[in-house]
């Protein structure tokens, strides 16, 4: 039986399916997850540790050669979703404060606005783009995690996020990205972990939440599907149309929710307490909201390529 093909064929599968069996045994056998030990390490209380690990391994592979083009369009794309995450988080606090509106709290906005699939944008600028496309995932890819996220909190006020914090969650990254650069052979050793690691955090942060909050959050955790890809899939657009980027189709690739942005609410509520009531449930709006931009996504670029490719032509015919 080739389970992991199946999962794999489920947009976010590797971080939905194990979220959503931690999910099945917490809502029907809790006790099962908390007989202490190594069971309870690993599928209930050890997203955290697993996530640094994630962390580290992610900030490996990144290259510091990657520099001039690829590395511009990189830090266009990653402000973008930075501006646009903390901007749409701001305006639903001062108009609605932390409970926010529609069910979307600023928390569960930002945390999901600001993360982006950087697989399925690499593959998406492969397909549409050229290789100074795909090679700013290298730059994207700081983005993946709570950092952008706490940044933002801490910015804005929203949360009580202290500078140490910001440090503590970057330094798992930095420490991975220099190791990584001394060392080509660290690099390869740690790209498997960058995959591997995802279903291990994921189980845990499911075992925090039950169907009644999965349920609760399915309506509200579409919406913010759509919103992350209309938000900052046109705003990945438009920002590449306005600097005159060859593909600006490809800016749109990052209307997408990252896989590890699921364990942002939890990891923000680890520094402050006061959001710990509403971690679960953005947790689960979010993990929805992978699923959603999974799939509008692809088919907002295509449709983009389309209107681009029809532009070009048009421009090229002759005048009669």
């Amino acid at each position: 039986m080739r389970l992991l093909k199946i999962v794999k064929r489920v947009p976010g599968g590797l971080m939905v399916i194990p979220l959503l069996l931690g999910a099945t045994i917490n809502t029907l056998f809790p006790q099962a997850l908390e007989i202490g030990g190594f069971t309870t390490h690993l599928w209930k209380t050890g997203a955290l540790p697993i996530l640094a690990v994630f962390l580290f391994a992610n900030g490996a592979q990144i290259s510091a050669k990657q520099v001039g083009l690829p590395l511009y369009k990189g830090a266009v794309l990653t402000l973008v979703k930075f501006l646009i995450g903390a901007g749409a988080g701001i305006i639903v606090n001062r108009i609605w404060g932390p409970a926010g509106v529609l069910g979307l709290s600023p928390l569960v906005l930002i945390a999901a606005l600001t993360n982006s699939n950087g697989g399925l944008y690499s593959a998406l600028a492969g397909e549409y783009g050229d290789s100074t496309d795909v090679g700013a995932v290298s730059i994207l890819s700081i983005n993946d995690g709570p950092f952008f996220t706490m940044l933002a909190f801490g910015a804005t006020g929203i949360a009580e996020v202290p500078f140490i914090a910001l440090l503590a969650t970057i330094v798992p990254i930095l420490v991975g990205f220099i190791l990584g650069n001394m060392d080509e052979e660290i690099r390869k050793f740690l790209a498997p972990a960058t995959v591997i690691m995802i279903p291990f955090f994921a189980f845990p942060l499911g075992s925090a939440l039950n169907f009644r909050q999965l349920a609760e959050a399915g309506g509200p955790g579409i919406l913010l599907g759509i919103l992350v890809t209309v938000l900052t899939g046109f705003g990945g657009y438009f920002t590449f149309k306005v600097m005159k980027f060859k593909y600006p189709q490809v800016g749109a690739a990052i209307g997408t929710s990252a896989g590890n942005s699921v364990a942002t609410p939890a990891a923000l509520a680890a520094v402050d307490p006061s959001l710990t009531n509403i971690a679960a449930t953005a947790t689960a709006q979010i993990a929805a909201a992978i699923i959603v931009t999974a799939i509008l996504a692809p088919m907002l670029v295509n449709w983009l390529d389309k209107r681009e490719k029809a532009r070009v032509q048009v421009s090229q015919e002759p005048v009669a």
